[in-house]
C-alpha cells in the first residue's frame, strides 16, 4: 500500500485526507492518505523519516511550504519561482517538489470555460494564494496582470517573485494600491478576469463575511468574469455584487479541488474523479 500525507500545523481541519482517500477508493488504487502535525522546525526530521520509509508523496500546508524547498532534490519551475512547495513526489528516494495551487486555479477556470492565455487579469492581494495565481497565470500566457496591494510593505515579496517570473514569461505585471479607485476602474474595465485573493469577505473571527475588497463596483460589466478564492461563505459580497451586474462568477472551492487533483495526477498519473469527490466530500 502506498502512503501519502499532509504535513503542517495545524492540519486536523483539512479535507485533503477525505478528498484523496475518496479518489483512491473510487479508482481502486491501493493507497492511503494521512496527517502529520509538524512545523518548519520539525520538518527536516519528518521528511528524513518519510524518505526512509519510502512514502510515495506528501502535501504541505503552512508553515512548511517554504522550508520544504531546501529539502527537495529538484523543484518544478513554478516551485522555484514561488519558492514554495505544497506537493512532493518521492521517485526512488529522489524528492521532486511542486506547487499545485496555481495549476489548480488554471484548471478550475478551464473547467468553467474561461481562458487565461492572451487575456488581461486584475488580481487583488499579494499573499500566498495571490502569488500562486500570479505564477500560474503568467506561465499560462496571460497578456497582462494588474496586482493590487493593501499595504506598500506587502508588495515587496511579490515584486521579487515577478522579477524571477520574467525569465519564464512575457506577461506584463503592474502594481497598484488597493486604495487607488481610479486605477481599480481602469484596470478592471480593461480586464477579462477579476480575482479576489485577499481574505476580505471570508467568514472568520471578527468578520461576518459581508465585506467587499473593492470600494466602487459600479463599473462592472457583464463581460467580466469574477473569481473569489474564498469559499466560506460560498457567495461573498463581491460575488453577490458581480452577479447583480450580470457578471459570470465562481468561488474558490473549485481551486481547492483542482489543486488537490493536480497533486493526485503528479503522484498517480491518473485524473482524480473530481465531480465524484466533490459530491462525497463537500
Amino acid at each position: 500500500m502506498e502512503k501519502y500525507y499532509l504535513i503542517g500545523s495545524p492540519v486536523a481541519h483539512s479535507k485533503s485526507p477525505a478528498m484523496h482517500n475518496c479518489a483512491f477508493s473510487k479508482l481502486g488504487i491501493d493507497a492511503v492518505y494521512g496527517l502529520i502535525e509538524a512545523d518548519e522546525n520539525e520538518l527536516p526530521k519528518v521528511v528524513d523519516r518519510l524518505r526512509r520509509e519510502n512514502a510515495a508523496g506528501w502535501n504541505l500546508t503552512m508553515p512548511d511550504k517554504t522550508a520544504m524547498c531546501s529539502l527537495c532534490d529538484e523543484l518544478s519551475p513554478a516551485a522555484r519561482i514561488g519558492r514554495s512547495v505544497n506537493t512532493v513526489k518521492n521517485e526512488n528516494g529522489r524528492l521532486i517538489g511542486h506547487t499545485t495551487d496555481g495549476a489548480g486555479f488554471i484548471l478550475a477556470l478551464k473547467r468553467s470555460g474561461h481562458l487565461i492565455s492572451g487575456n488581461k487579469m486584475t488580481l487583488l492581494g499579494t499573499g500566498g494564494a495571490a502569488s500562486s495565481i500570479l505564477i500560474g497565470s503568467a506561465l499560462e500566457g496571460a497578456s497582462e496582470i494588474s496586482v493590487f496591494y493593501h499595504r506598500p510593505a506587502s508588495v515587496d515579496r511579490i515584486r521579487e517573485l515577478s522579477e524571477r517570473l520574467s525569465s519564464f514569461s512575457r506577461t506584463r505585471i503592474t502594481f497598484h494600491a488597493l486604495s487607488d479607485t481610479d486605477a481599480q476602474r481602469k484596470e478592471i474595465t480593461e480586464s477579462s478576469i477579476l480575482v479576489n485573493a485577499t481574505s476580505v469577505g471570508m467568514l472568520k473571527q471578527g468578520a461576518d463575511g459581508s465585506e467587499c475588497p473593492l470600494g466602487d463596483v459600479s463599473f462592472f460589466s457583464k463581460d467580466l468574469f469574477v473569481y473569489d478564492v474564498i469559499y466560506n461563505p460560498p457567495v461573498t459580497r463581491l460575488i453577490q455584487i458581480a452577479e447583480e451586474a450580470g457578471c459570470r462568477t465562481e468561488n474558490g472551492l473549485s481551486m481547492l479541488l483542482y489543486q488537490g487533483a493536480e497533486a493526485f495526477r503528479i503522484w498517480t498519473g491518473r485524473d482524480m474523479p473530481v465531480d465524484y469527490v466533490k459530491s462525497q466530500v463537500f
